[in-house]
């Protein structure tokens, strides 16, 4: 199965204004001379992740190069300003962590803590499906992190095995914070991938923090499964399906399980695990999650299901080969472009 793609259509400005409900945490001083570029991780719109050894601490980080005239031409200054400064201000063992961000004329650099083992996507395609047990593993630790996001009024909104990555110690990290968004109560923003877009986005109805549950609930079947409940060859056809509600369950999921991917599935936000009275604490609780020690789970005493073979630090072997970038000259931009960027070196 190839790569799905996410939708980048987003048409609200308001994510940035609301982040002061957070602390921010103390700000490192980066520049490009601090990094010796290596491979390329990743590739996107803007740019691309590269691997990095940085020559202030020694260590390997995913450097994140965004280029100015593409965030311009696509209008996404605001998007992406609202992700350097949600980053900022949030740290989590199950989030893939912003150690510090900085530019010039040309880009802008994220500086990200580098994870080893690639994306759970990977690993699911291989293996095919995971066990119960392995499912809910890496379930338990996203439902820690978007406890703690929802807690600062955070909605994540692109969860898919492409975004988890996983440690070389064997846990989940959510990565790509790209659609993040601080809301307070409604936003009506249409983004995500159609796979895992929940009833309410796609009926324009306005959403906070219950896509986060729902899209846990297509992530839970998808693990367990080896694909997910909604599919079609077109993004319409599979928002029907969403819309039509109707799931088949392959008879090897646990009936447990099942409840909870049903719970999580409900079309009724308001009936839907996670936004019913108790939020995070009602998928705690749930009878799947029964034998599960959640203070262990935080502070990552369980043995994990499975560790990826990492031969050191700066091991690529679990990310897909990508060319070498070729080197181009940017088009200059123009002071009052030049000026929009000015507001990141406050965050």
């Amino acid at each position: 199965m190839l790569r799905r793609m996410t939708s980048t259509k987003k048409t609200d400005t308001s994510a940035q204004e609301e982040v002061a409900v957070m602390k921010p945490r103390e700000k490192r001083v980066f520049a490009l001379e601090n990094f010796e570029l290596k491979e390329t991780l990743g590739t996107g719109t803007f740019g691309r992740v590269r691997l990095t050894n940085c020559n202030i601490d020694n260590k390997h980080y995913a450097l994140k190069m965004l280029k100015k005239v593409d965030i311009l031409r696509l209008k996404q200054v605001d998007h992406i300003k609202s992700e350097v400064r949600i980053l900022s201000m949030i740290e989590h063992p199950f989030i893939v962590n912003m150690a510090g961000h900085f530019q010039n004329d040309q880009a802008l650099f994220m500086v990200i803590e580098y994870v080893q083992g690639g994306e759970l996507y990977s690993h699911l395609r291989r293996e095919v499906r995971f066990s119960d047990d392995k499912s809910k593993y890496y379930a338990a630790e996203i439902v820690l992190a978007f406890s703690y996001l929802h807690g600062l009024k955070v909605i994540y909104r692109d969860l898919k095995p492409e975004n988890l990555l996983i440690t070389a110690s064997g846990h989940v990290k959510i990565t790509d914070f790209g659609f993040a968004k601080i809301v307070e109560d409604r936003t009506w923003t249409l983004c995500g991938t159609p796979e895992y877009l929940a009833p309410e986005i796609i009926q324009s109805k306005g959403h906070g923090k219950s896509v986060d549950w729902w899209a846990l609930g297509v992530l839970i079947y998808e693990m367990l499964a080896g694909y997910p409940p909604f599919y079609d060859e077109s993004p319409f056809g599979i928002y029907q399906k969403i819309l039509a509600g109707r799931v088949e369950y392959p008879r090897h999921i646990d009936p447990k399980a099942k409840d909870c991917i049903k719970k999580l599935l409900a079309q009724d936000r308001t009936k839907r695990l996670g936004c019913i009275k108790g939020g995070a604490v009602s998928v705690k609780n749930h009878k799947w999650f029964a034998k599960l020690d959640w203070n262990a789970a935080f502070s990552c005493t369980i043995p994990p299901p499975f560790k990826p073979e990492i031969a050191g630090d700066s091991d690529t072997t679990h990310f897909d080969d990508y060319p070498d970038s070729e080197e181009t000259v940017n088009p200059e931009i123009s002071d009052h472009d030049k000026a929009q960027f000015d507001e990141f070196d406050a965050f």
